[in-house]
């Protein structure tokens, strides 16, 4: 009995500290059962700050990217005069740069391609600390916390709330 008691231990704290499985286990005592329940809360809470940080980063860079839509001809001076983007002319690099901003945004939010659309919008977001010769150091906090999100969703997907997940589920259930 107190075998059994401390491996249901055991299992609960490798779960709170995410050293376990990832697999919802069965649940067959009283802590098999707050495992499970851990497992359903933690899974929900992951879904919903994926979800949080797709549509944050998502609605940064989609700004942006309208922003120099708005006025192309101020956007190609900016990439010719103040903007000094590496290995690239500056009018390929405005469209490319504007390009991302828009399309890969949408992606994020969608959670489709989700770890393609967190590894664009990093790109542009190098790309963007790099071209300025200057930064304010609030605007290179910004960058930080968006490159930290990006990271984040590139490392571990767009999250359960996502079309990728949706897909995957469908694939895994016609199999």
């Amino acid at each position: 009995m107190a075998t059994q008691w401390m491996d249901g231990l055991r299992s609960a704290l490798c779960f709170l500290m995410d050293a376990g499985p990832r697999r919802v286990p069965a649940a067959t005592g009283q802590l098999d059962r707050v495992n499970v329940l851990l497992y359903g809360i933690e899974f929900q809470a992951q879904g919903l700050a994926s979800l949080l940080a797709r549509l944050y980063v998502a609605q940064v860079f989609f700004l942006s990217g309208l922003t120099k839509l708005r006025d192309w001809s101020v956007t190609l001076a900016l990439f010719e005069d103040e903007y000094q983007v590496p290995l690239l002319p500056p009018e390929l690099a405005a469209y490319l740069g504007t390009a991302g901003e828009l399309a890969l945004p949408v992606l994020l939010v969608l959670g489709l391609g989700g770890r393609f659309a967190a590894l664009g919008l990093s790109v542009v977001n190098v790309m963007a600390v790099l071209s300025l010769s200057e930064i304010a150091p609030a605007a290179l906090l910004g960058h930080q916390l968006w490159g930290a999100l990006l990271l984040m969703l590139a490392l571990w997907g767009a999250g359960p709330w996502s079309l990728d997940a949706w897909l995957g589920a469908r694939r895994v259930a016609r199999a």
